[in-house]
């Protein structure tokens, strides 16, 4: 059974820089889409930024301040979020592309506040 576990996340001031990580288990499993949604109270989760061998995809509200990248070393995808703004709160969930359907990992919160 494939999971993701993600590490990173808390309370950050508005202008600073988090850097959420996300790794898969068990680690001989890989693939070539991984990625970041995020969702706040009564939205829908909305992607924010993916990493596939074809090209990454960013939404255009964190367009220039996030980079995604996946690991394959490590196994892992990450999402290096700087210049936050309080909007980027949210809690960050990670997503792979595995035998043809999308798997989640818990979530993890992020707040933007001074």
């Amino acid at each position: 059974q494939v999971q993701l576990v993600p590490s990173g996340g808390g309370l950050v001031q508005p202008g600073g820089s988090l850097r959420l990580s996300c790794t898969v288990s068990p680690r001989t499993i890989s693939t070539t889409t991984m990625g970041w949604y995020r969702q706040t109270p009564g939205n829908q989760r909305e992607l924010v930024a993916r990493a596939a061998t074809w090209g990454t995809f960013y939404d255009d509200s964190v367009k220039g301040r996030f980079t995604v990248a996946i690991d394959e070393a490590k196994n892992s995808v990450f999402l290096q979020m700087d210049s936050l703004k309080p909007e980027d709160t949210a809690v960050y969930y990670c997503y792979g592309h595995f035998f043809g359907r999308d798997i989640f990992g818990e979530g993890t919160l992020v707040t933007v506040s001074s």
